[in-house]
């Protein structure tokens, strides 16, 4: 089969992406053509578009990896019209990572948007094996679970969702645990409403006022951190903590901000046994006394991606509607990608946007 596309295609750094036309042929084996039905739009795209961040895949490219899709072709039948969601990273299977369960650590994983050509486009090729189905039968087009989601609305759990669950799941917070997320964007709102989801009281910190108001509900407590001082916020957290019977709880911190200084904030709350675990990326530097995880006898994670057998969890979650999606998210037509980008480079952006071909 051949079927006739568009793609939006980042041709230099710094540059608005450039609508062309594409050709889709039949997916080589391991493969599925995905018609594109939502692509969500990630800081690490924006990283790409800038030059901030080198993709693996020298450009021109297709960025996006946030993709939910109908799969028109593909060598396992049983995917074929079926809506499904693509993993943002898909280990290999093979490598020695991957073999000793640690798929995240995958040295081929491939990424859609930087190591092939992503999801800003009416299609893309994904692998096969990692499609994760959210239809019971294939050519479905109703709502989905009991929280009555559109296919559009999952499509930030490919990254955005499953990396914060990836890093809760490593971090192995439990009820009891108190979980404090450093930035409350994509990654760090669905995060904080999973971390409360394993029985863990959540603490959100972030600098925008109404990002903070939108999550509260969902959360147990929220710091506003704009122009404090990292000494005077751990003060409040541990009074917090105190009043709550939680002055003994280790503290798992999650860096989810990607700012040098979210990051500089998150490791001053390292508390005695407690972790931090690094889910936001930024190119910056950040100047760290590492003696610190001596002293606390704390652990340090990074934290690239999820292993794609830990996507159900999260999906599930979002169906149940035990995990809100819809306050966080707003959808925009893909013609509109770079005025995305734009309002993301200029902090405009009030929800995570996802882009509809």
């Amino acid at each position: 089969m051949a079927v006739e596309g568009r793609v939006f295609v980042l041709e230099e750094p710094k540059q608005a992406l450039v609508e062309r036309a594409r050709t889709f042929e039949d997916p080589p084996a391991g493969f599925a053509l995905l018609e594109v039905l939502a692509c969500g739009v990630c800081h690490t795209d924006l990283g790409f578009a800038d030059g901030d961040v080198a993709p693996k895949q020298a450009l021109p490219l297709v960025l996006g990896h946030e993709i939910v899709g109908r799969v028109l072709a593909s060598d396992d039948a049983a995917l074929i019209g079926r809506r499904v969601l693509a993993p943002a990273v898909s280990p290999c299977g093979e490598c020695a990572a991957c073999a000793r369960g640690r798929a995240t650590a995958c040295p081929k994983g491939r990424m859609p948007g930087n190591d092939a050509d992503g999801g800003f486009a009416s299609h893309c090729y994904v692998p096969s094996r990692d499609l994760l189905a959210l239809d019971a039968e294939p050519n479905q087009d109703g709502v989905l679970g009991e929280a009555k989601l559109e296919a559009w609305q999952l499509a930030p759990l490919a990254d955005a969702g499953t990396t914060a669950w990836q890093a809760i799941v490593r971090a192995g917070l439990a009820k009891g645990d108190l979980a404090v997320f450093v930035g409350t964007g994509g990654v760090g709102g669905f995060g904080a409403q999973l971390a409360r989801s394993v029985g863990a009281t959540v603490v959100a910190l972030d600098v925008d006022a109404a990002r903070l108001e939108t999550l509260a509900p969902f959360v147990d407590h929220v710091i506003d951190v704009k122009d404090r001082e990292a000494r005077d916020v751990r003060k409040q957290l541990r009074g917090y903590a105190k009043e709550h019977g939680l002055a003994e709880a280790p503290v798992r911190v999650f860096e989810t901000s990607g700012h040098p200084a979210g990051q500089e904030l998150a490791f001053t709350l390292l508390s005695r046994g407690g972790s931090l675990s690094v889910v936001g990326f930024t190119p910056a530097k950040v100047k760290l006394r590492f003696s610190n995880i001596m002293a606390l006898d704390a652990d340090l994670h990074g934290n690239w991606g999820c292993d794609p057998a830990l996507y159900p969890g999260v999906v599930d979650r979002a169906l149940s509607g035990e995990v809100a999606l819809t306050p966080f998210l707003e959808r925009r037509p893909l013609d509109e990608v770079n005025d995305v980008l734009d309002a993301l480079r200029n902090h405009s952006l009030s929800r995570r946007a996802v882009l509809i071909p």
